[in-house]
């Protein structure tokens, strides 16, 4: 580790214990703190103790259920405003960037990006920033060093099976306009959408994701800390990855 990581990390263990960050710590040994489970095969860091699940519940997480409520409440007018928005303000909307790849066919328009809400947004999907805001980001529930974004497959797009980088963030769906014949599998197993209800998984797991139907397939994307960290293990994985991108000379989290 760096100085930089070495008095962060004896910062947060002198305000919450000498074993606060234990996992986090045993993280970042050779072998990455254990053994793992064989299957986020391509995930670059697992935080050893957590669930090692595809699919979770989004109702059964006290911490989560008020952002899945709030989203669920609000779909109608969320799928009303984001079809508006993708019929008369599609430069709203960008290629998707994962850090693997760019697609054309797979179009975002972010609310929550390098630790800030995207301002700009909240003219074009007002009910979404204001969930997003008050039951995720004012709550500190969703992970500052990813992103929320709407997520819009065309009709033949798909997204090809990959790991991302890390299982100590949890991805949230909300369903806002399924056309049928789309679907999503995480370590083979496959479930559809249902418009208006959230889907919850790890997404450390190999997924892919498909569009078959004849129009656009819309949700809303949210990274949430995976409910099983505790609050110093979060101070430490946020002062960890700032120090690794800050390393790499990407931008640094707020």
């Amino acid at each position: 580790m760096t100085p930089e990581m070495e008095d962060a990390f004896a910062a947060i263990r002198a305000v919450h214990g000498a074993d606060a960050i234990t996992r986090v710590e045993r993280m970042l040994e050779p072998g990455g703190g254990g053994p793992r489970h064989a299957l986020p095969k391509g995930a670059k860091w697992i935080l050893p103790g957590l669930s090692a699940s595809p699919w979770h519940d989004p109702y059964a997480y006290p911490e989560l259920l008020p952002v899945v409520e709030a989203l669920e409440s609000a779909h109608s007018a969320v799928k009303e405003e984001l079809n508006s928005a993708w019929s008369y303000r599609r430069e709203a909307f960008s290629d998707y960037e994962h850090y693997l790849t760019r697609q054309e066919n797979w179009q975002a328009l972010y609310l929550y990006r390098n630790g800030n809400l995207v301002e700009e947004s909240a003219a074009t999907a007002p009910t979404a920033y204001k969930v997003l805001k008050e039951f995720a980001v004012d709550t500190e529930t969703i992970c500052p060093l990813l992103e929320s974004h709407v997520s819009t497959l065309l009709p033949g797009a798909s997204i090809a099976p990959h790991c991302d980088l890390w299982n100590f963030s949890i991805n949230l769906h909300l369903a806002v306009d399924i056309p049928d014949g789309c679907d999503i599998t995480v370590a083979g197993r496959t479930r559809s959408w249902r418009e208006g209800r959230c889907l919850l998984f790890d997404y450390s797991f190999e997924h892919e994701a498909r569009n078959a139907g004849n129009r656009p397939r819309t949700c809303l994307l949210i990274d949430l800390w995976h409910p099983e960290t505790t609050l110093p293990e979060r101070q430490a994985l946020v002062a960890l990855m700032a120090e690794i991108r800050r390393l790499m000379g990407e931008q640094r989290i707020p």
